[in-house]
């Protein structure tokens, strides 16, 4: 598969006077080699993990050299110093299953990748599959079984837990982040959404939209309720957006909702 790989670049990059060939073309030449050749496009050994091998080797090759300050094999970096020492291999797990790599080093240790960070084992689209399964309500043993079917690759309980704990950390500083102290205009709406607590049911979540001085909109934050929200619940969501900063709404836009319009009344505004 890597002669698969090899040669359709080296195909391409054989006339410097051929036009340049786009992404769909050479898609195309690469699944017809794999399949002359008997390669499968997906699974451990396929089409679809090489490449992405091929494509982050390359990437962290690139890396490496920049960190250096010259590429592979170049006269210009004897007796630099710092220089290349090898490679060591790890696997991540991608969207496409786990793909083994290798990974460059140099001697000082240095090296800080990107692309693929130190004690990486994951890329970021399967930290976004798991959040997507977790918002459809699959349980964290649902979602390590699913990858274990699906992605042929294990992913215990407690990483799915890692993975949403760091996204719940990163909700609750964007909750509590101060807010502008004037808007014009303020929206507050409902959406019903499924949500897993012991058993799926529909629970309405609340959500405030302020237009700033600029025209811009900004979601000022979420909160759930149960159906039966009154004046207490709406007096506790205006006074959490004035102890964020909000000293000043000229026009609040909502329907009526029990309390609300009562509540809304100690901003000091008008309420349609």
């Amino acid at each position: 598969m890597t002669d698969t790989i090899s040669d359709v670049a080296a195909g391409i990059a054989a006339s410097k006077e051929r036009p340049a060939v786009d992404a769909g073309g050479l898609a195309e030449q690469l699944v017809a080699q794999a399949r002359e050749k008997g390669v499968e496009l997906v699974g451990p050994d396929g089409l679809l993990s090489r490449l992405t091998k091929r494509v982050l080797e390359t990437a962290l090759e690139a890396e490496m050299s920049e960190h250096l300050g010259y590429e592979k094999h170049d006269p210009a970096g004897r007796n630099r110093g710092n220089s290349r020492n090898g490679i060591r291999s790890k696997t991540v797990l991608t969207e496409i299953g786990p793909v083994e790599i290798d990974v460059p080093r140099d001697i000082d240790a240095s090296f800080q990748p990107r692309i693929v960070r130190k004690r990486q084992r994951r890329l970021t689209g399967v930290d976004q599959i798991v959040l997507s399964l977790s918002a459809r309500g699959l349980t964290t043993g649902e979602i390590s079984a699913h990858f274990a079917e699906v992605y042929g690759a294990s992913v215990s309980k407690d990483t799915v837990s890692v993975i949403t704990d760091q996204v719940i950390e990163e909700m609750t500083a964007w909750m509590s982040r101060p807010l502008d102290e004037v808007y014009p205009v303020i929206f507050i709406d409902a959406i019903v959404v499924k949500v897993r607590d012991g058993q799926v049911r529909n629970k309405p979540i609340y959500v405030v939209i302020g237009v700033t001085i600029n025209g811009e909109r900004d979601i000022l934050r979420l909160w759930a309720g149960d159906g039966s929200e009154g004046a207490k619940f709406w007096l506790a969501v205006l006074t959490d957006l004035k102890n964020r900063g909000v000293a000043d709404v000229c026009i609040a836009v909502c329907d009526g909702l029990k309390g609300l319009p009562d509540a809304i009344t100690h901003l000091g505004v008008v309420a349609l």
